[in-house]
C-alpha cells in the first residue's frame, strides 16, 4: 500500500513538472505501446512507467474538461490515480485499445472525486458512479446495494488499507508533510484547500507544495 502511494505521488510530480513546463510526452505509436504493454506483463516497472508518461497528456485534456468550478489541480491529482489505476488493471485480452480503457477510468475517478463533494447529499442518484471495479467497469450505488459477501469483502479491505496509509503516513512523513496531504486531500476530516491555499498557510511555493 506504502509503495502504490509514493507511487501516486511521484507521477503526480511527474505530471506537475510537464505542466510547468509545457511539453508533455507523444503518446506512443501502436508498435511501441504494444511492445511497454508486453514488457510491463512480464513486470517490468520501467515500461510500466512509460506507459504512464505517455499518457499524461490524456489526465490533462480529461481535467480541463471538467475544470470549469472545480480546481484543476485537484482534477489533475485523482486523474493521475485513475491512470495508475488504467494502467495496472488494463488486460488486452478483454479490452482492446490502451487508451479508451484508461480514458474511461481517468474520468471515472474524476466523477467520483467531483460527486463525492457534493454538499448535498441527497441530490445523489442510484445510479451515480461511485468508481470502478477491478475490472474498470464503472460502479453505481445501486451495484453496492447489490452487493453480495465477496463485494462487503472487497469494501472491509479497502478500510483495512486506508488504516495502513494513515499509520504509514505518521511513520515516513514529516509533520508538515503530513499536513500537506491532509489539506490537498482532505484526508482526517480535514477540509480540501488547494495547492495555492497551502503554500500560503506555509509560506513556501506552490511548486515546493
Amino acid at each position: 500500500m506504502l509503495c502504490y502511494f509514493t507511487e501516486i505521488i511521484q507521477n503526480i510530480l511527474l505530471f506537475l513538472g510537464f505542466v510547468s513546463g509545457n511539453a508533455f510526452p507523444k503518446p506512443l505509436s501502436k508498435k511501441e505501446e504494444e511492445k511497454y504493454l508486453a514488457l510491463w506483463e512480464q513486470g517490468d516497472e520501467k515500461a510500466k512507467n512509460i506507459l504512464i508518461e505517455h499518457n499524461l497528456r490524456l489526465v490533462a485534456h480529461i481535467a480541463k474538461k471538467y475544470a470549469g468550478e472545480n480546481n484543476f489541480d485537484d482534477l489533475v491529482s485523482v486523474g493521475t490515480i485513475g491512470l495508475i489505476k488504467g494502467i495496472n488493471t488494463f488486460d488486452k485480452t478483454k479490452t482492446s485499445k490502451l487508451t479508451t480503457y484508461i480514458a474511461r477510468c481517468i474520468e471515472n475517478e474524476v466523477l467520483m472525486t467531483m460527486r463525492a463533494s457534493k454538499r448535498l447529499s441527497h441530490e445523489v442518484s442510484l445510479e451515480d458512479s461511485i468508481g470502478t471495479d477491478k475490472e474498470g467497469n464503472n460502479m453505481t450505488f445501486s451495484d453496492i446495494l447489490q452487493a453480495d459477501t465477496d463485494d462487503i469483502s472487497d469494501i472491509i479491505a479497502l478500510k483495512i488499507d486506508i488504516k495502513k496509509l494513515y499509520r504509514a503516513m505518521n511513520d515516513v512523513l514529516t509533520g508538515d508533510e503530513k499536513d500537506i496531504l491532509c489539506w490537498r486531500y482532505g484526508l482526517l476530516n480535514q477540509k480540501r484547500k488547494t495547492q495555492k491555499e497551502v503554500s500560503d498557510i506555509l509560506g513556501i511555493s506552490r511548486s515546493y507544495v
